[in-house]
């Protein structure tokens, strides 16, 4: 850690008893919203730091108590201000016998639709893909090839969560991908739309989703430890193994095939560097970075989607905010981006349990945390 001096580092081990989804779909987080906010408010660590432009995070025993108590193996907090990422402490397990070093490696779910969102947000501004053409150019799915509507589908619907689709198309009554409305009508958070998006740029350049990503996103922002798929590159005594609600791992499955929506692997500090990046609009024109920025659908009041972000705007002191989640089985993780004054929140879990935790940390963080959690 001493070749790294622009970082604050804690990984403190800790013995925990033996012991989903976060939002796969959006508006899932309101139904655990009372029990959340019930948590936060009867805690007794101090809601917020007295600076309210830096964030509160809280110290290592208490987040020791908070993992025992909720049964969570470990986590990852990163912090960003001023533009920089300025400190990252990752405490718990990686597994039953196995303390998380600094640089564990987490799966971030749904996260990775931030990275392929940033992809094809690169591409527009190179100038090399157009939002608001039919993804029908270069993929069709078999499954709509006779619905019409497959011809309106563009990747703006897709970043913005209004392709019609299901978050899956299992969840579907006749289990196959269907048009639910016609595209670019109304909000309804999908997977399905990444990985319709991950078809079509695979095909116009004739590559992986994952080589992609590597040229135009992990590359330029230095994020040596992200990966869609698993290689032998990737150092597997870092990896954080999901757990499951009795804190008991789960068998880990690895990737080998890229998906757009989910699985990708990281680091806090290659996810804070990423987020730095994104408030910076590396490699983004400023139009595209304003279309990514502005609320294209509605999840509800106070709520809507940008491209690829949940986008809150009137927050306090005058801010607006750019967030993601995650969830899979064994794996809750956010991530909350303040433009306006370069600052930004990461948190990763890997455990059932890790998304009120993740949650507690977010409203104990700030006012704009508080703020952003009671509108959900």
């Amino acid at each position: 850690m001493n070749d790294t001096p622009n970082f604050t580092y804690q990984s403190i081990a800790i013995n925990t008893q033996h012991s989903v989804s976060f939002i796969k779909s959006i508006s899932e987080l309101s139904l655990k919203k009372f029990l959340i906010l019930l948590l936060i408010l009867t805690s007794s660590i101090p809601l917020f730091s007295q600076h309210q432009h830096s964030f509160h995070i809280p110290d290592s025993d208490s987040i020791k108590v908070w993992l025992k108590n909720n049964n969570v193996a470990s986590i990852g907090i990163g912090t960003i201000e001023d533009g920089k990422l300025n400190k990252i402490i990752v405490q718990g397990k990686l597994s039953p016998d196995k303390d998380a070093p600094f640089n564990a490696i987490y799966d971030v779910a749904s996260l990775t639709k931030s990275i392929t969102t940033y992809l094809t947000l690169r591409l527009v501004s190179d100038g090399n893909w157009d939002l608001d053409e039919p993804l029908a150019n270069y993929w069709v799915d078999p499954e709509v090839s006779t619905d019409p509507r497959h011809k309106l589908l563009t990747s703006r619907h897709v970043l913005s969560h209004q392709t019609g689709f299901k978050n899956w198309r299992w969840q579907h009554s006749s289990k196959k991908l269907t048009f639910d409305f016609e595209p670019g009508s109304k909000f309804q958070y999908s997977g399905e739309g990444f990985e319709y998006l991950r078809r079509a740029l695979e095909r116009k350049f004739d590559t992986s989703l994952e080589n992609l990503c590597d040229s135009l996103v992990f590359t330029p922002f230095g994020m040596k430890d992200s990966h869609l798929v698993w290689n032998k590159e990737i150092d597997s005594t870092r990896l954080a193994l999901g757990h499951d609600a009795s804190n008991q791992p789960y068998d880990y499955e690895p990737s080998l095939q890229a998906n757009a929506a989910d699985n990708l692997l990281t680091t806090i500090e290659d996810f804070g560097i990423f987020g730095v990046g994104v408030m910076e609009a590396q490699g983004l024109t400023s139009e595209v970075f304003d279309q990514m920025i502005t609320q294209h659908s509605e999840v509800r009041d106070k709520v809507g989607f940008g491209l690829g972000w949940i986008v809150f705007n009137n927050l306090p002191n005058d801010e607006y905010a750019l967030f993601n989640a995650g969830s899979d089985e064994g794996v809750n993780a956010i991530i909350l981006l303040l433009p306006k004054s370069k600052r930004g929140l990461i948190v990763m879990t890997n455990g059932d349990n890790g998304r009120s935790l993740a949650m507690k940390i977010l409203a104990k963080s700030s006012e704009v945390g508080m703020e952003i959690l009671k509108r959900f």
